[in-house]
C-alpha cells in the first residue's frame, strides 16, 4: 500500500499531465460525434454517431473520476502514511546528450546523405482521383470527368479495417454543403455501391465523393469525383 502511494506521489503531475492530454482528445471526439449526429441523414448514421457519442462521454466520466482519485489518494490518503513520503535523491540525467563522438583510428563518419550514383527508394502508393485509394476507397462508375444521365449505377469499392459503413454525397463545385444520395452498411469490393437518380438535377458540373466510417465513427479522406449531368431540359 505504501509502496502505491508513493508513486502516486513522485508521479502526480505526470499523472494530471496524461489524463488531461486524453481529455482533450475525447472531448474532440464527443463534439464531433455530436456534429456527426446532427447531421445524419439515416438511421445507420444516426447509430454509428449515438455508439461513438456515448463511448466518448464514457471515457470522458472515466478520465474525470481518475483524477478525483489520484487526487484524493495523494491529498489525502498519502499523508496519513509517513512511509509513502517520497525522499529526495540525487539521480542521473539519463536524457542528457554526450558532448563528445570517439571515432575509431582510420575510419570515417558516413553521410546521410545520398551520393552519386547511389539511388534511393521510396515506396508510393498510387492514387487515382483525389484521396481515392485502390482497394479501400474508390469511386469506378461513373468515371472521373464522364457525362453521366438519368438513373445510373454507382461503383466502387468501400473496403477499410475496421469497416462500420459508406455513403456518396453530391455537391456543387465550390459548395460545402454536401447532400447524401444513399448510404450502406455491407463492404464492398469492386461492385455496387448503389444507383443514383440525376433526373431531378438541372445540367451542369457536379461533386460525387465517397465517405468510408470505420466502426469508431472515424471518416478517412473521402475519394472525389467530377461528372457533368447532361439531362434533357424539361419545358
Amino acid at each position: 500500500m505504501e509502496e502505491a502511494l508513493r508513486f502516486f506521489r513522485t508521479y502526480e503531475m505526470w499523472m494530471y499531465v496524461i489524463l488531461a492530454l486524453a481529455g482533450l482528445v475525447y472531448i474532440r471526439k464527443f463534439i464531433l460525434s455530436w456534429e456527426e449526429l446532427r447531421r445524419a441523414a439515416f438511421g445507420l448514421e444516426r447509430e454509428s454517431a449515438q455508439s461513438s457519442l456515448n463511448q466518448s462521454a464514457g471515457m470522458l466520466v472515466l478520465l474525470f473520476v481518475m483524477a478525483v482519485a489520484v487526487f484524493v489518494l495523494v491529498s489525502f490518503v498519502a499523508p496519513t502514511f509517513p512511509a509513502s513520503n517520497p525522499l529526495l535523491t540525487p539521480t542521473m540525467d539519463l536524457l542528457a546528450s554526450p558532448t563528445t563522438t570517439l571515432v575509431a583510428e582510420g575510419t570515417e563518419l558516413e553521410s546521410a546523405t545520398p551520393t552519386a550514383g547511389e539511388v534511393s527508394l521510396t515506396p508510393t502508393i498510387a492514387v487515382v482521383g483525389e484521396g481515392c485509394i485502390p482497394g479501400q476507397i474508390m469511386l469506378t462508375e461513373p468515371a472521373d470527368g464522364t457525362e453521366i444521365n438519368g438513373v445510373i449505377v454507382v461503383k466502387g469499392t468501400a473496403s477499410i479495417q475496421n469497416f462500420g459503413f459508406y455513403k456518396y454525397e453530391l455537391a456543387r463545385p465550390g459548395e460545402t454543403t454536401w447532400l447524401t444520395i444513399q448510404a450502406g452498411r455491407d463492404i464492398i469490393q469492386d461492385g455496387d455501391l448503389g444507383q443514383w437518380d440525376t433526373r431531378t438535377l438541372a445540367p451542369g458540373d457536379y461533386m460525387l465523393r465517397l465517405i468510408v466510417t470505420d466502426n469508431q465513427g472515424e471518416s478517412l479522406e473521402p475519394c472525389v469525383i467530377r461528372v457533368h449531368v447532361n439531362n434533357p431540359s424539361t419545358p
